[in-house]
């Protein structure tokens, strides 16, 4: 059963990760040294880091997941941020090769699910293309489903806040929230969804700050 507001089917969705981690392998493969170290949106994580990262929950067993929540000191965000960054120190052509050989795989991270994956692969794949001034397409239903998900996470919880706007693609039938409308192609919702592509929202009002600051409505 499809969850309540989902695009895809589960099949569907697997299907649609396997792709872009092909896809993402082998533009990393065309990659110069250089273009491996670019830095991303994602802190202080390069080319490399996201790269390695997006390999980690499907090849990691969750003996290896508690010995890296140990090592962080129950900090699961320093946990990710640290295993991404020891991971990218890797040669280039090993996390290449670890990338292709989670295509397939059904393994998610312990209390996620596969839509979280394909957020993972979509978002990050982008963070990967706009340092490195590539394009990078995402199918548009994936990206449906993809900030339909951003939008109703509980849990695992979201890290990043739900703009106050009414959000609209303009290039399928997807909308939420209320407030200033904000129109984009659903990729860019989603990247603004996920704490990216700020340019999108409106200015705010004059005054707004203010208010906000003092706690007055």
């Amino acid at each position: 059963m499809i969850p309540v507001g989902a695009v895809l089917g589960t099949d569907e969705r697997w299907q649609i990760i396997d792709r872009e981690r092909a896809s993402l392998a082998d533009l990393l493969e065309e990659l110069s040294p250089k273009e491996w170290e670019k830095p991303t949106q994602c802190g202080d994580w390069r080319v490399r880091d996201v790269a390695a990262h997006l390999t980690i929950a499907a090849r990691f067993s969750y003996a290896a997941v508690l010995r890296e929540f140990v090592r962080a000191r129950g900090d699961v965000d320093r946990m990710i941020h640290d295993s991404a960054v020891r991971e990218g120190q890797l040669p280039v052509a090993e996390i290449v090769a670890n990338l292709r050989s989670i295509i397939g795989s059904r393994r998610v991270a312990l209390s996620t699910t596969p839509r979280e994956a394909l957020i993972d692969i979509l978002v990050h794949g982008q963070d990967i293309a706009l340092a490195l001034g590539r394009e990078r397409t995402m199918p548009v239903s994936a990206a449906a489903d993809a900030a339909d998900r951003v939008w109703t996470m509980r849990f695992p919880p979201r890290p990043w806040p739900l703009p106050k706007a009414r959000l609209v693609a303009t290039d399928t039938d997807w909308a939420r929230g209320a407030g200033e409308e904000v129109r984009a192609p659903v990729s860019a919702l989603l990247m603004l969804l996920t704490g990216r592509a700020g340019h999108l929202l409106p200015p705010p009002h004059p005054g707004a700050g203010d208010r906000e600051a003092s706690g007055r409505p």
